[in-house]
């Protein structure tokens, strides 16, 4: 949480609360199914929290905006962009059943009423969105089938609709064929050795 503070000082004390609540409810889930690694539990905060908040330094979402969180998983990075966006309306999905309890039960114990969670696949999904976000989900060629006829034409925000994923490494190869795709380095944002070659990558669609 000090390190969540430190880059998001301006949280309030709902948010505080919610993010502080994040832990316990995430340690307790895991017990039953896992849907962080064993060993990051204890980094949930850096390598989950934070990295999901990396998009909020690239976008800040407007009031109302439609946010589609494609393969989800334990809820992010969806779960703390909704929290840290309360006014944006969230739909966080994924294919395995299991993990969207987990997304549910998480999102009902910090009481997120700006977020919509469905066991479903990403082709399935029917309506528009401002963004779909990810992280680590999968190529960027194969995110871009899924989503494309997904993204709304109404503009709203400084970046042009369409793809905020959470990458990491070498993305030479992954985004040859997207000239369009803009690299964030999450090292500009973040100190900690974690996000030194993780990226917010922006693809207009």
């Amino acid at each position: 949480m000090k390190k969540l503070l430190t880059y998001f000082p301006n949280l309030n004390d709902l948010q505080k609360l919610q993010f502080q609540q994040l832990y316990g409810l995430y340690a307790d889930w895991n017990q039953k199914i896992n849907v962080i690694s064993r060993k990051d539990i204890d980094t949930l905060y850096e390598r989950h929290v934070l990295h999901a908040l990396g998009i909020a330094k690239v976008m800040s979402f407007a009031p109302h905006a439609k946010i589609l969180d494609v393969g989800t998983g334990g809820g992010f990075p969806g779960i703390p962009l909704a929290i840290l966006f309360p006014e944006t309306d969230f739909y966080l999905v994924d294919s395995i059943k299991k993990k969207i309890a987990v997304v549910n039960a998480v999102a009902g114990a910090v009481g997120l009423t700006n977020i919509q969670v469905t066991h479903q696949r990403a082709e399935q999904v029917n309506g528009n969105f401002d963004f779909v976000v990810s992280r680590a989900v999968t190529q960027m060629s194969r995110l871009v089938q899924f989503v494309q006829d997904k993204i709304s034409p109404m503009k709203e925000h400084d970046l042009a609709n369409g793809i905020l994923a959470l990458k990491g490494g070498d993305l030479n190869e992954e985004l040859k064929t997207f000239p369009k795709a803009t690299r964030y380095p999450l090292a500009n944002y973040f100190q900690e050795e974690f996000f030194a070659t993780k990226y917010v990558v922006h693809l207009p669609l």
